[in-house]
């Protein structure tokens, strides 16, 4: 079963998907949040390439395993998305993924601006593995 994550960020997307036995997760790209939320070309292409059976978005949480602020409006946005294009949605924690994110890129010499538009597709990258690992067990 092929995944597709989202990153879904107030500027950016971030999108990660699976291999299609469902077990590994690779990022894709970075696409602006409102091309994704108003179905553009460039997200339906994303759909069209890869054929994601489900939609993994990851829901923001503070370090207690609480909805962070941005929680509401985070899955707001993922419902419509998933609406919008007729693919079953599942939710999962994403904290501390673009921390790891950003020391994954730190460590390969990546500076805080060439790293932006990375973050956000190498976190969604994160978190699907965490899902997918949890879809095994």
């Amino acid at each position: 079963m092929r995944a597709l994550a989202l990153d879904i960020g107030e500027v950016r997307c971030g999108i990660a998907v699976s291999d299609a036995a469902g077990a590994i997760a690779s990022p894709v790209c970075v696409l602006p949040t409102s091309e994704v939320t108003a179905n553009a070309t460039t997200w339906r292409r994303v759909l069209q390439d890869w054929e994601p059976e489900v939609l993994v978005c990851g829901r923001p949480q503070t370090l207690a395993g609480e909805d962070g602020p941005q929680a509401e409006r985070v899955e707001s946005l993922a419902r419509q998305i998933s609406h919008t294009c007729g693919i079953p949605l599942e939710f999962v924690d994403e904290r501390l993924s673009s921390k790891e994110a950003k020391r994954i890129l730190r460590e390969q010499g990546l500076n805080e601006r060439r790293m932006r538009g990375k973050v956000d597709m190498i976190a969604a990258s994160l978190f699907l593995q965490t899902w997918l690992d949890a879809q095994k067990n």
